[in-house]
């Protein structure tokens, strides 16, 4: 990596508290699949060539723990600066890197190491290592498996960052924003109710929980906009009967709800049916209608 774009200050907060769960998660995962007895990584400081590790999976000392890498230095550093995996057989004797912290890697009693690079939207954010107390060369196995360890962090930041584009995208405007934001509010209703479908089927996908109960949070003030409820009994709809009328609400089909949900067509209809029969609904048009009625949908 040559150059970092810096990240707003909401972003750096949000993405990476939700990135360091993604993470941990994935270390514990490579070392079950390889056993290896230690894995360790961490996430790029906002607008910085500089990754700190802060999580472990196996480590047994001190050393390493908040230690800063800079881009290019040592095997972490290399990784980053070049955007691809590095390995080495034995970390203190290998040319191929700078030595930086050969003090930290000695202590914690390792010498075959490999680094892989976490990249999104060809930005590096982060490196996730792995690592053996002997010197021997690390397999094509292993590197499969640190390589899709580090492309589920990179896909579970992919998604934290459309989620928090969305949610700056749809918020409802504040009182009192001013004209401009009143007349542009009828405008911008098909927005609001496309922001609505999208932010419901990300929602399954967030791991972070305070990320995810924020984003349903914001589904439902979209979904209740500034008009009020009718009085009377409230309907209620199941989660995944929301999710599914939703996505019927944008125009698609039983199966294309389906492909975007990860669910058979079949259980899209049973969803769909349930979601019409306590919204007294007969066709998909009239579930829509009640479902907005009632606020359930924007």
């Amino acid at each position: 990596m040559c150059g970092t774009t810096p990240r707003g200050k909401g972003e750096n907060v949000a993405a990476d508290a939700a990135g360091t769960v993604e993470i941990r998660g994935a270390l514990a995962r490579l070392r079950r699949t390889t056993g290896l007895p230690v894995a360790f990584g961490g996430l790029l400081e906002p607008g910085r060539q500089r990754m700190r590790i802060s999580e472990f999976s196996g480590a047994a000392g001190l050393a390493l723990r908040g230690l800063a890498v800079t881009s290019g230095n040592g095997l972490g550093g290399k990784a980053v600066a070049l955007a691809r995996p590095c390995a080495v057989t034995d970390y203190s004797l290998s040319r191929q890197i700078s030595h930086e912290y050969d003090a930290a890697v000695a202590e914690e009693g390792l010498r075959s190491v490999l680094a892989i690079p976490v990249i999104v939207r060809r930005r590096v954010r982060g490196v996730l290592y792995g690592a053996l107390r002997r010197a021997e060369p690390l397999g094509d196995r292993t590197l499969t498996a640190a390589v899709q360890a580090a492309r589920d962090v990179e896909q579970a930041l992919v998604v934290g960052d459309e989620a928090r584009d969305l949610l700056t995208a749809a918020r409802p405007a504040a009182p009192g924003a001013g004209p401009g934001a009143e007349a542009g509010a009828g405008a911008g209703r098909e927005q609001v109710r496309e922001a609505h479908t999208a932010l419901r089927a990300l929602a399954p996908r967030i791991t972070d929980p305070v990320l995810r109960a924020e984003l349903l949070e914001v589904c439902g003030l979209l979904a209740a906009g500034p008009a009020q409820r009718p009085a009377g009994q409230p309907v209620v709809l199941a989660p995944r009967e929301l999710d599914v009328l939703a996505w019927v609400a944008a125009g698609a089909t039983n199966a294309g709800v389906a492909e975007r949900l990860g669910l058979r067509p079949e259980t899209v209809k049973g969803y769909l049916r349930s979601a019409m029969r306590r919204l007294g609904a007969r066709t998909r048009g009239e579930a829509v209608v009640a479902a907005r009625r009632a606020g359930l949908l924007p």
